[in-house]
């Protein structure tokens, strides 16, 4: 399953691991996605939302 929140679009980030000795390896940040049952076209469904999102008040939590 996609790490993409379906409200706002938000997906993993990527860089680098660079450790002490400077070696360096590629790694990902993923988005702090929760299942929120929300109100969406007039019913109640079960959706994954960032909590950037959930915090800012953009779902209606059913």
């Amino acid at each position: 399953m996609a790490q993409v929140c379906e409200v706002c679009g938000k997906g993993p980030q990527f860089g680098n691991n660079i450790s002490h000795a400077h070696n360096i390896s590629r790694r990902r940040w993923n988005v702090n996605l929760r299942p929120v049952k929300a109100k969406v076209g007039g019913g109640n469904k079960r959706i994954r939302v960032c909590t950037s999102c959930i915090k800012a008040g953009k779902v209606t939590k059913a």
